[in-house]
Order: structure tokens, then C-alpha cells, then sequence
């Protein structure tokens, strides 16, 4: 049987990996050092030019279905890795058939929850990445996909200005429909809940979790997140007709969320005394769809929602806010926020992605300005920040080298 490679942007580079070698033998000279969580597979992450690639060896009509689904989700705008390829037809040197291998780009300055929770994190730190899985689950729901296997070790978490963002990585048991069922949502809340409690526990008994977090009551909350989540952006809101104000108000309350409104549903009763007002489409990006319109960058939504606040506070700062959006914008990227990024020294920039350094850089410099009395310079800020702050964080893009050894199921070490 010969070697059928399926992608969807041509690299002849692909023919030059060790495809006759089981995955988890494959040489450390074409792998990359990231870390991995569990899987269910062998997954092994390498170089290819100046890309690093995940290989997941699967079954051939696993490895096609979780292929054609993950570009199905990319289609839809949903956060989740980016598919490359497939590869059929693996054969060892003594003539054993091998598994399939699904080929997925690795997304930069991302960790496994588990890479985030052996920095102890604070348990603050710690709800904000639930809330990203929360967030996560409703945008997929939404969309009408059923994830069929939602956990932390299926999920990838991104920094976005202080929270996280959340992308689905294995999506080989999920389906998409047209729209979901309560009873398909909420079999997906039970999975969530009983595989994260699971994890949890996990890192509990390797002294990874704060003391007193509980593994069942932190499951919970990604649930109860959930709830509130989903009734903001799609619960029905009743209010009286002289009241109509309230539209408005609810979709700046969306708009707060993330996530636009392209059509509402507005029904008045018999007697025309109340309305009533439900979401008919959201779509989530809100900010960093506005952002990329105005400056073309290209970051997290609550990247782009600091970022804005930063542009329209330079907007009154500099008596610009009558003056065109696009053109204030152009001048705020070029004046305040290249010069930032652009004065990061090169050994530092796989710290964190700029976006998140520019976000950093604003966060010091309030804190500077508090314990000075007074508004601090961000040259200033931008100064100091490099010299103690940035060079204490871990290097959370792409590093090649020797792979990591897979993090263990702790809760087994013993």
C-alpha cells in the first residue's frame, strides 16, 4: 500500500518525515519540545520549516473524520486547532501496517491545562480558565456541535489579556447539527462535568490544586458558568412597551459578552403592553472583529477588547474622538502600540504574543503609576517592565528541540 497524504495546503516537506516508524518511536531530530497532556493516542509534536506540527496516530476513518470536522468548525469561526493534513497508507520497514496519522498545526503560545496548573495558579487564575471552558462550550452549542467528549485534556488555553481562551483540540467524537437539543446540550454538561471532576482530582492528588479547591465543586461552577452564559445570550428578556430602551441595552450587554447580534426576534403581546426580545443569531468575536477592521490585528477577543480601550482612551487624550475611527486607529498603532511591541529585545519576544506584552505593559504601568502618585510615562513602563517583569515569564511560543516526556496521570506516579 503506498503513502496517501491529504492536505489542504501542499508542503512536500511532509514526504521527508519518518512515516515507516511507529510515532512514538520517532527520532528527536524532528521533534519539537512542547508540552503534552493525556490522550487517549500518541501524539508527538515536529518541525517542519519554520512550522511545528501535532501528529496523532488514529485509526484511517477516525483520522478522515476528525480531519473533515475540524474544518468544518474552522469554517464556522469556532476556536479549535488548525487541521493540516491526513496520512493513509503507513507501513513499518517489515512490512506492519500502521495507523493513520492526523496532522494539526500547533497553536502558538498555547499549554495543556496541565502545563498551567504545575505553575500553581492562583485560585483566581484557576476560575478564569474554567470560565474559558465554559465559554468554549456554549460557542460550540451554538453552533450546533456536540462535543461527545468535552474535558480540560481535550482543550487548549490560550493568555488573552489576563483570562484565556479556550480552543478545542480532539474533536474525533463530535458531531455537527443544524441545532441542539436540550438533552444533546446537557449530555454534553454531564460529560463535562464527570471528565474535569475527574481531572481534577488528578492534579489533587499530586498537589497541583489549591488546598481548598474541591475537584466536584470547580466542575460545577464550569456548569452553573455555562447556564449563565447561555440564558444571557439566548433567553427571552420581557420588559414594558415604554421601555424599549432595554434593546439597546441588551445588546451592549452581548456586545460586553463578545459576541454580535445579527438578528433579534421582537414579538409584542395582545394588549401591546410589554415586548418581548430574544437573540435570534449571535456570533462571537465582537471586539477583535472591530479591531482588525480598524488597525488589522489579529488577537483575542479580550485582547482586542483592552487594546480598543487603550485606542479610545488615546482618542480623548489627544481631542480625536470627533475625528474618523479608522484614521485615529492608524495613527494609535502606529504611535503607541508598534513602538511597544517593536522595543521588546528579540531573545524576549517568544515570552508571551504581543498583544498580550502590550496588554502587560499597560497593567505595570498602572500599577507604576498607583505606587508613584501620578500618571507614569509608557516609555517608562514599557522600560521597566522588560527589565524585571518579562524575563520571568515561561517561553510560551513554539520551541524546538528534544520533545518533552508526555505529563504522567499524577494520580498513578505512586
Amino acid at each position: 500500500m503506498s503513502l496517501a497524504i491529504t492536505t489542504a495546503r501542499p508542503e512536500s516537506a511532509l514526504l521527508d518525515l519518518p512515516w515507516s516508524t511507529p510515532l512514538e518511536d520517532w527520532p528527536e531530530s524532528v521533534l519539537a519540545a512542547l508540552p503534552r497532556g493525556i490522550s487517549r493516542h500518541v501524539v508527538r509534536f515536529v518541525r517542519l520549516g519554520n512550522r511545528v506540527l501535532a501528529v496523532k496516530e488514529i485509526k484511517s476513518e477516525l483520522a478522515d473524520r476528525e480531519y473533515v470536522m475540524l474544518r468544518n468548525l474552522r469554517r464556522l469561526d469556532v476556536p479549535c486547532v488548525e487541521p493540516f493534513g491526513v496520512v493513509h497508507g503507513r507501513v513499518a520497514v517489515d512490512g506492519t501496517p500502521l495507523d493513520s496519522c492526523l496532522v494539526t498545526r500547533h497553536l502558538q503560545y498555547s499549554l495543556p491545562y496541565r502545563a498551567l496548573y504545575s505553575q500553581s495558579l492562583r485560585p483566581d487564575t484557576a476560575v478564569r480558565l474554567m470560565d474559558a471552558l465554559a465559554l468554549l462550550l456554549v460557542r460550540l452549542h451554538l453552533e450546533g456541535f456536540w462535543w461527545g467528549d468535552v474535558s480540560l485534556s481535550n482543550t487548549l488555553f490560550r493568555r488573552d489579556a489576563g483570562a484565556f481562551a479556550a480552543y478545542l483540540v480532539d474533536a474525533e467524537t463530535g458531531e455537527l447539527h443544524q441545532h441542539l437539543s436540550d438533552g444533546q446540550r446537557q449530555h454534553d454538561l454531564d460529560i463535562a462535568q464527570v471528565n474535569i471532576a475527574g481531572e481534577l482530582m488528578d492534579l489533587e492528588a499530586g498537589g497541583f490544586l489549591e488546598e481548598q479547591a474541591d475537584p466536584f465543586e470547580v466542575a460545577s461552577s464550569v456548569i452553573e458558568r455555562y447556564h449563565s452564559l447561555w440564558e444571557a445570550l439566548t433567553g427571552t428578556q420581557r420588559f414594558e412597551a415604554g421601555d424599549r430602551w432595554r434593546v439597546d441595552e441588551r445588546i451592549r450587554q452581548l456586545n460586553e459578552l463578545g459576541f454580535d447580534v445579527d438578528e433579534l426576534s421582537i414579538t409584542t403581546d395582545i394588549g401591546g403592553t410589554q415586548i418581548q426580545i430574544t437573540p435570534k443569531v449571535v456570533d462571537a468575536g465582537h471586539h477583535s472583529r472591530r479591531l482588525l477592521r480598524l488597525t488589522g490585528l489579529d488577537v483575542g477577543e479580550n485582547q482586542a477588547r483592552r487594546l480598543l480601550n487603550d485606542l479610545d482612551a488615546y482618542a480623548a487624550a489627544t481631542d480625536r474622538q470627533g475625528d474618523d475611527e479608522e484614521i485615529v486607529a492608524h495613527e494609535w498603532l502606529a504611535k503607541v502600540y508598534e513602538p511597544v511591541t517593536r522595543a521588546v529585545p528579540r531573545e524576549l519576544t517568544g515570552r508571551l504574543e504581543p498583544a498580550e506584552i502590550f496588554h502587560e505593559v499597560l497593567e505595570h504601568r498602572w500599577y507604576l503609576s498607583e505606587r508613584a502618585g501620578h500618571d507614569m510615562p509608557i516609555e517608562e513602563a514599557l522600560a521597566d517592565y522588560v527589565a524585571t517583569v518579562l524575563p520571568g515569564k515561561p517561553i510560551e511560543k513554539s520551541v524546538v528541540g528534544v520533545d518533552t516526556v508526555e505529563m504522567p496521570v499524577i494520580a498513578w506516579e505512586d
